[in-house]
Protein backbone atom coordinates (compact mmCIF):
# COMPACT_ATOMS: atom_id res chain seq x y z
CA UNK A 1 0.00 0.00 0.00
CA UNK A 2 1.69 3.37 -0.88
CA UNK A 3 1.89 6.23 1.34
CA UNK A 4 -1.28 8.02 0.51
CA UNK A 5 -3.39 4.92 0.74
CA UNK A 6 -2.33 4.26 4.40
CA UNK A 7 -2.89 8.20 5.34
CA UNK A 8 -6.41 7.77 3.94
CA UNK A 9 -7.03 4.42 5.53
CA UNK A 10 -5.73 6.29 8.78
CA UNK A 11 -8.12 9.19 8.16
CA UNK A 12 -11.19 6.46 7.73
CA UNK A 13 -10.33 5.00 11.30
CA UNK A 14 -10.00 8.37 13.31
CA UNK A 15 -13.53 9.51 11.62
CA UNK A 16 -14.89 5.73 12.58
CA UNK A 17 -13.42 6.20 16.88
CA UNK A 18 -15.06 10.10 16.72
CA UNK A 19 -18.31 8.06 15.87
CA UNK A 20 -18.65 5.57 18.22
CA UNK A 21 -18.58 5.36 21.75
CA UNK A 22 -15.74 4.70 23.70
CA UNK A 23 -15.16 3.51 27.18
CA UNK A 24 -12.00 1.60 28.98
CA UNK A 25 -11.09 -1.33 30.40
CA UNK A 26 -8.95 -0.87 33.59
CA UNK A 27 -5.71 -2.29 31.25
CA UNK A 28 -6.65 0.86 29.07
CA UNK A 29 -7.88 -1.10 26.08
CA UNK A 30 -10.50 0.97 24.02
CA UNK A 31 -13.89 -0.85 23.92
CA UNK A 32 -16.37 0.52 20.78
CA UNK A 33 -20.04 0.26 21.86
CA UNK A 34 -22.45 0.44 18.80
CA UNK A 35 -26.50 0.70 18.60
CA UNK A 36 -28.92 -2.34 18.87
CA UNK A 37 -30.80 -0.28 15.66
CA UNK A 38 -30.15 1.85 13.01
CA UNK A 39 -32.23 5.01 13.86
CA UNK A 40 -34.78 4.99 16.50
CA UNK A 41 -34.73 2.26 18.58
CA UNK A 42 -38.39 1.22 19.09
CA UNK A 43 -40.84 3.05 21.26
CA UNK A 44 -37.41 5.44 22.01
CA UNK A 45 -38.69 8.84 23.77
CA UNK A 46 -35.58 10.61 22.10
CA UNK A 47 -32.08 10.67 20.51
CA UNK A 48 -29.95 10.90 23.50
CA UNK A 49 -27.84 8.65 25.16
CA UNK A 50 -30.28 7.48 27.55
CA UNK A 51 -32.59 6.28 24.51
CA UNK A 52 -29.83 4.58 22.48
CA UNK A 53 -29.71 1.02 23.95
CA UNK A 54 -26.18 -0.39 23.06
CA UNK A 55 -23.90 -3.28 22.72
CA UNK A 56 -20.11 -2.91 24.12
CA UNK A 57 -18.34 -6.00 22.59
CA UNK A 58 -15.17 -7.74 24.39
CA UNK A 59 -13.80 -10.49 22.63
CA UNK A 60 -11.53 -13.53 24.21
CA UNK A 61 -7.66 -13.83 23.16
CA UNK A 62 -7.75 -15.86 20.17
CA UNK A 63 -5.60 -18.29 21.75
CA UNK A 64 -8.28 -19.11 24.39
CA UNK A 65 -11.55 -18.15 22.80
CA UNK A 66 -14.14 -20.86 22.48
CA UNK A 67 -16.38 -19.37 20.19
CA UNK A 68 -19.33 -19.26 23.07
CA UNK A 69 -20.75 -15.55 23.96
CA UNK A 70 -23.03 -14.39 26.31
CA UNK A 71 -24.79 -11.14 27.09
CA UNK A 72 -24.52 -9.37 29.84
CA UNK A 73 -27.34 -7.54 31.85
CA UNK A 74 -25.64 -4.81 34.76
CA UNK A 75 -27.74 -4.24 37.63
CA UNK A 76 -28.84 -1.20 39.03
CA UNK A 77 -32.29 -1.23 39.84
CA UNK A 78 -34.11 -0.45 36.47
CA UNK A 79 -32.61 3.10 37.45
CA UNK A 80 -28.82 2.75 36.52
CA UNK A 81 -26.37 0.63 35.84
CA UNK A 82 -23.59 -0.47 37.73
CA UNK A 83 -19.92 -0.63 35.74
CA UNK A 84 -19.08 -3.52 38.30
CA UNK A 85 -21.52 -5.82 36.87
CA UNK A 86 -21.23 -5.34 33.50
CA UNK A 87 -17.37 -5.00 32.00
CA UNK A 88 -16.06 -6.76 35.04
CA UNK A 89 -17.91 -9.43 33.90
CA UNK A 90 -16.92 -9.40 30.04
CA UNK A 91 -13.25 -9.78 31.23
CA UNK A 92 -13.80 -12.38 33.62
CA UNK A 93 -15.26 -14.28 30.78
CA UNK A 94 -12.92 -13.81 28.60
CA UNK A 95 -10.48 -15.69 30.64
CA UNK A 96 -13.06 -18.42 30.32
CA UNK A 97 -12.26 -18.12 25.92
CA UNK A 98 -15.85 -16.54 26.23
CA UNK A 99 -16.78 -13.31 24.11
CA UNK A 100 -18.99 -10.83 26.29
CA UNK A 101 -21.01 -8.59 25.33
CA UNK A 102 -22.10 -5.39 27.84
CA UNK A 103 -25.70 -4.46 27.60
CA UNK A 104 -26.97 -0.88 27.61
CA UNK A 105 -30.54 -1.06 28.05
CA UNK A 106 -32.97 1.65 28.53
CA UNK A 107 -34.48 2.55 32.35
CA UNK A 108 -36.80 3.62 34.13
CA UNK A 109 -35.29 6.64 36.12
CA UNK A 110 -35.01 7.57 32.03
CA UNK A 111 -38.91 7.31 31.48
CA UNK A 112 -38.85 3.46 30.16
CA UNK A 113 -41.07 0.76 31.49
CA UNK A 114 -41.62 -2.98 30.26
CA UNK A 115 -41.64 -3.86 27.62
CA UNK A 116 -38.89 -1.71 26.70
CA UNK A 117 -36.20 -3.33 28.29
CA UNK A 118 -37.29 -6.89 27.55
CA UNK A 119 -37.33 -5.89 23.81
CA UNK A 120 -33.43 -4.63 24.66
CA UNK A 121 -32.14 -7.65 26.09
CA UNK A 122 -33.82 -9.95 23.10
CA UNK A 123 -32.57 -7.44 20.53
CA UNK A 124 -28.81 -7.76 21.84
CA UNK A 125 -29.42 -11.76 21.82
CA UNK A 126 -30.56 -11.75 18.29
CA UNK A 127 -28.05 -9.19 16.89
CA UNK A 128 -24.95 -11.43 18.48
CA UNK A 129 -26.60 -14.52 17.01
CA UNK A 130 -27.43 -12.87 13.48
CA UNK A 131 -23.39 -11.33 13.32
CA UNK A 132 -21.85 -14.69 14.88
CA UNK A 133 -20.53 -15.54 11.55
CA UNK A 134 -18.54 -12.60 11.03
CA UNK A 135 -17.71 -12.47 14.62
CA UNK A 136 -15.86 -16.28 14.53
CA UNK A 137 -19.04 -16.86 17.31
CA UNK A 138 -21.36 -20.26 17.56
CA UNK A 139 -24.60 -19.14 16.95
CA UNK A 140 -25.71 -22.22 19.26
CA UNK A 141 -23.49 -20.93 22.08
CA UNK A 142 -24.74 -17.74 23.19
CA UNK A 143 -25.81 -16.91 26.74
CA UNK A 144 -27.29 -14.46 28.87
CA UNK A 145 -26.08 -12.89 32.29
CA UNK A 146 -27.04 -10.49 34.62
CA UNK A 147 -26.94 -8.83 38.55
CA UNK A 148 -29.84 -8.02 40.65
CA UNK A 149 -32.60 -6.14 38.59
CA UNK A 150 -30.00 -7.19 35.37
CA UNK A 151 -30.54 -10.71 36.58
CA UNK A 152 -34.06 -9.99 35.85
CA UNK A 153 -33.92 -8.76 33.11
CA UNK A 154 -32.02 -11.66 32.14
CA UNK A 155 -34.66 -14.25 33.92
CA UNK A 156 -36.63 -12.40 31.26
CA UNK A 157 -35.07 -13.48 28.34
CA UNK A 158 -34.60 -16.80 29.75
CA UNK A 159 -38.28 -17.18 30.10
CA UNK A 160 -39.73 -14.79 27.60
CA UNK A 161 -38.35 -15.22 24.12
CA UNK A 162 -39.18 -16.78 20.42
CA UNK A 163 -38.13 -17.84 17.19
CA UNK A 164 -37.95 -14.69 15.38
CA UNK A 165 -40.47 -13.19 12.82
CA UNK A 166 -39.04 -15.27 9.16
CA UNK A 167 -41.09 -12.50 7.60
CA UNK A 168 -39.37 -9.07 9.04
CA UNK A 169 -37.61 -6.92 6.67
CA UNK A 170 -34.82 -6.81 9.66
CA UNK A 171 -32.85 -9.79 9.15
CA UNK A 172 -31.91 -9.50 12.92
CA UNK A 173 -35.65 -9.43 13.95
CA UNK A 174 -35.86 -13.25 12.21
CA UNK A 175 -33.23 -14.70 14.46
CA UNK A 176 -34.71 -16.49 17.31
CA UNK A 177 -34.06 -14.88 20.90
CA UNK A 178 -33.49 -17.87 23.05
CA UNK A 179 -30.50 -17.60 24.95
CA UNK A 180 -28.50 -20.81 25.35
CA UNK A 181 -27.82 -20.77 28.73
CA UNK A 182 -28.14 -18.20 31.93
CA UNK A 183 -25.89 -17.01 34.85
CA UNK A 184 -27.72 -14.90 37.37
CA UNK A 185 -26.03 -12.99 40.05
CA UNK A 186 -28.38 -12.24 43.31
CA UNK A 187 -31.39 -11.90 40.96
CA UNK A 188 -34.61 -10.12 41.00
CA UNK A 189 -37.09 -12.69 39.95
CA UNK A 190 -40.40 -11.92 41.58
CA UNK A 191 -42.51 -8.69 41.04
CA UNK A 192 -44.65 -10.30 44.02
CA UNK A 193 -44.28 -9.65 47.41
CA UNK A 194 -40.37 -10.52 47.96
CA UNK A 195 -39.79 -8.30 45.12
CA UNK A 196 -37.22 -5.23 45.41
CA UNK A 197 -39.50 -2.46 45.31
CA UNK A 198 -37.42 -0.37 43.78
CA UNK A 199 -36.66 -2.15 40.08
CA UNK A 200 -40.76 -3.22 40.35
CA UNK A 201 -41.28 0.32 40.57
CA UNK A 202 -38.65 1.24 37.65
CA UNK A 203 -39.71 -1.42 35.19
CA UNK A 204 -43.80 -1.62 35.91
CA UNK A 205 -44.89 1.80 37.03
CA UNK A 206 -46.31 2.12 40.74
CA UNK A 207 -49.70 0.85 40.52
CA UNK A 208 -49.05 -1.94 37.49
CA UNK A 209 -51.90 -4.12 36.49
CA UNK A 210 -51.43 -7.20 38.27
CA UNK A 211 -51.37 -9.50 35.13
CA UNK A 212 -48.28 -7.48 34.42
CA UNK A 213 -47.08 -8.53 37.40
CA UNK A 214 -47.70 -12.02 36.94
CA UNK A 215 -45.90 -12.11 33.87
CA UNK A 216 -43.08 -10.62 34.97
CA UNK A 217 -42.75 -12.73 38.08
CA UNK A 218 -40.51 -15.13 35.47
CA UNK A 219 -40.75 -17.60 38.57
CA UNK A 220 -43.71 -18.01 37.51
CA UNK A 221 -42.74 -18.18 33.71
CA UNK A 222 -40.15 -21.17 33.77
CA UNK A 223 -41.45 -23.85 31.07
CA UNK A 224 -39.35 -26.53 30.12
CA UNK A 225 -37.60 -25.11 26.85
CA UNK A 226 -36.12 -22.79 29.76
CA UNK A 227 -31.87 -22.83 29.12
CA UNK A 228 -29.71 -24.35 31.80
CA UNK A 229 -29.03 -21.49 34.31
CA UNK A 230 -26.63 -21.29 37.23
CA UNK A 231 -27.92 -19.22 40.04
CA UNK A 232 -25.79 -17.66 43.05
CA UNK A 233 -26.92 -15.85 45.99
CA UNK A 234 -25.84 -15.08 49.52
CA UNK A 235 -27.73 -15.24 52.77
CA UNK A 236 -26.71 -11.55 53.95
CA UNK A 237 -28.10 -9.74 51.04
CA UNK A 238 -29.85 -7.21 52.52
CA UNK A 239 -31.04 -5.40 49.29
CA UNK A 240 -32.70 -8.45 47.51
CA UNK A 241 -34.33 -11.65 49.14
CA UNK A 242 -32.26 -14.90 48.69
CA UNK A 243 -35.95 -16.25 48.23
CA UNK A 244 -35.53 -14.90 44.46
CA UNK A 245 -33.04 -17.36 43.54
CA UNK A 246 -34.93 -20.27 45.64
CA UNK A 247 -38.21 -19.54 43.62
CA UNK A 248 -36.66 -19.63 40.43
CA UNK A 249 -34.70 -22.70 41.18
CA UNK A 250 -37.58 -24.17 42.27
CA UNK A 251 -39.50 -23.66 39.33
CA UNK A 252 -36.85 -24.84 37.40
CA UNK A 253 -36.79 -28.10 38.92
CA UNK A 254 -40.19 -28.80 38.33
CA UNK A 255 -40.16 -28.27 34.90
CA UNK A 256 -37.14 -30.35 34.63
CA UNK A 257 -34.77 -27.68 33.67
CA UNK A 258 -30.88 -28.11 34.77
CA UNK A 259 -29.62 -25.97 36.83
CA UNK A 260 -26.59 -24.95 39.76
CA UNK A 261 -27.96 -23.25 42.86
CA UNK A 262 -25.21 -21.70 44.93
CA UNK A 263 -26.09 -20.24 48.30
CA UNK A 264 -23.18 -18.50 50.14
CA UNK A 265 -23.42 -17.12 53.94
CA UNK A 266 -21.59 -14.02 52.87
CA UNK A 267 -21.57 -11.38 50.00
CA UNK A 268 -22.92 -8.20 49.98
CA UNK A 269 -25.38 -7.24 47.34
CA UNK A 270 -23.52 -5.69 44.33
CA UNK A 271 -20.13 -7.49 45.30
CA UNK A 272 -19.91 -8.55 41.33
CA UNK A 273 -17.16 -10.61 40.99
CA UNK A 274 -15.93 -9.78 44.86
CA UNK A 275 -15.87 -6.00 45.00
CA UNK A 276 -16.97 -3.13 43.47
CA UNK A 277 -13.04 -3.24 42.51
CA UNK A 278 -11.66 -4.86 39.53
CA UNK A 279 -9.28 -6.93 41.95
CA UNK A 280 -8.29 -10.42 40.17
CA UNK A 281 -6.77 -11.70 42.97
CA UNK A 282 -9.89 -11.71 45.75
CA UNK A 283 -12.75 -12.61 43.81
CA UNK A 284 -15.98 -14.48 45.34
CA UNK A 285 -15.63 -18.29 45.24
CA UNK A 286 -18.80 -17.95 42.90
CA UNK A 287 -16.55 -17.28 40.55
CA UNK A 288 -14.71 -20.58 40.22
CA UNK A 289 -17.67 -22.33 40.84
CA UNK A 290 -19.26 -20.61 37.47
CA UNK A 291 -16.13 -21.20 35.68
CA UNK A 292 -16.46 -25.25 35.82
CA UNK A 293 -19.95 -25.07 35.24
CA UNK A 294 -19.79 -22.89 32.21
CA UNK A 295 -16.72 -25.54 31.31
CA UNK A 296 -19.61 -28.33 31.43
CA UNK A 297 -21.98 -26.81 29.38
CA UNK A 298 -19.18 -26.70 26.68
CA UNK A 299 -19.08 -22.63 26.35
CA UNK A 300 -15.60 -21.96 28.78
CA UNK A 301 -12.25 -23.56 29.31
CA UNK A 302 -12.80 -24.08 32.71
CA UNK A 303 -10.30 -21.13 33.70
CA UNK A 304 -10.03 -19.82 37.39
CA UNK A 305 -7.18 -17.31 37.18
CA UNK A 306 -6.39 -14.20 35.51
CA UNK A 307 -6.04 -14.04 31.83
Amino acid sequence: MNRPARLLCLVFFLISINITGQTKTPGGLPRFEFPLWEGNAPGALGKEPKDIPTLTPYFAPRAKATGASIVICPGGGYGHLAPQEGFHYALWLNEQGIAGFVLKYRLGSGGYRHPVMMQDVQRAIRYVRANAGKWGLDPNRIGVMGSSAGGHLASTALTHFDAGDPEAADPVDRVRSRPDLGILCYPVITMGPDTHDGSRRNLLGDNPDPKLVELLSNEKQVRKDTPPTFILHTFEDAAVKVENAMEFAAALRHQGVPFALHIYTKGAHGMGLGSAQWDPDNRHMWTHECALWLKEQGFGNGSTGKI
